[in-house]
C-alpha cells in the first residue's frame, strides 16, 4: 500500500483555519478528532467545523470519531462526504453494525483501538475493515509523546491484517524521528498534527515524513 499522510487539524490554528489548510496541500488527508468530552476527557469540535473545512480543501477528510455511542450520528458525520469515518473499538456495542453501516453510507470504515485494546476481537470484523487506527497515545489531547510499547502492537495488527486491503493508521506522536521505524512495523497511514503545524514549513514537514520513509 502506498503511504499517507493524514493532517490532524487538532493542532492548526483556529482563527486562520483556511490559511492553515493551505499550508498542507501535499498531505493525503485532512484528519478530525471529534471529542465529546465523555469517551476521552476533552472536547473538541463537531460538524460544524467539519463541514466548513470541506468548503476550504479538495484533500479527502478522514473522520475519527471519539464519542460514544457513535452509531446515533453516522448520518450526520457521512453527509459531509468524508473518505472515512473511523469509530472506536470501545465505544461501539455493535461494532460489526456500525461498520456495516458506515459503508452502506459510502465511506471507508474503519475503527480504532486505545493503547491498552487487545486486536483479538478485530479479527471477527475484519471483512467488514477499510482501516484499522492504532492510537499510540491515549486519546483525548494533542502533542503527546509516542508510547514505544505500540511498535509491538503495530507489527502484530499487520500480521492480523495479512494480505487485506486494510490499511493500518497510526495516531499520536509521529514525527520524522520515528516515522520510518513506524513503516518498517507495518503501519502505512500517519497521522501527525503538531509535528506538523507547529513546523516552521508544515509543507516542507510532510515531504520529510515522506522522505523519511522511502
Amino acid at each position: 500500500m502506498n503511504i499517507r499522510i493524514s493532517a490532524s487539524i487538532l493542532a492548526a490554528d483556529f482563527c486562520n483555519l483556511r490559511a492553515e489548510l493551505a499550508k498542507v496541500k501535499g498531505a493525503d488527508l485532512v484528519h478530525f478528532d471529534v471529542m465529546d468530552g465523555q469517551f476521552v476527557p476533552n472536547i473538541s469540535f463537531g460538524l460544524p467545523v467539519i463541514e466548513a473545512v470541506s468548503r476550504c480543501t479538495e484533500l479527502p477528510l478522514d473522520v475519527h470519531l471519539m464519542i460514544k455511542h457513535p452509531e446515533n450520528y453516522l448520518e450526520q458525520f457521512a453527509a459531509v462526504r468524508p473518505e472515512i469515518i473511523t469509530v472506536h473499538y470501545e465505544a461501539a456495542v455493535h461494532l460489526q453494525r456500525t461498520l456495516a453501516r458506515i459503508r452502506e453510507l459510502g465511506c471507508k470504515a474503519g475503527v480504532s483501538l486505545n493503547p491498552h485494546t487487545p486486536l483479538d476481537g478485530l479479527r471477527y470484523v475484519l471483512d467488514d475493515l477499510d482501516l484499522i487506527l492504532v492510537m499510540t497515545v491515549n486519546p483525548g489531547f494533542g502533542g503527546q509523546r509516542f508510547i514505544p510499547a505500540m511498535l509491538e502492537k503495530i507489527r502484530d495488527c499487520r500480521e492480523l491484517i495479512g494480505a487485506r486491503p486494510i490499511e493500518l493508521q497510526v495516531d499520536g506522536g509521529v514525527s520524522v524521528e520515528n516515522i520510518r521505524e513506524l513503516a518498517e512495523a507495518g503501519a502505512n497511514n500517519f497521522v501527525a498534527g503538531s509535528a506538523i503545524f507547529q513546523a516552521e514549513d508544515p509543507a516542507a514537514y510532510i515531504e520529510a515524513l515522506r522522505r523519511a520513509v522511502r
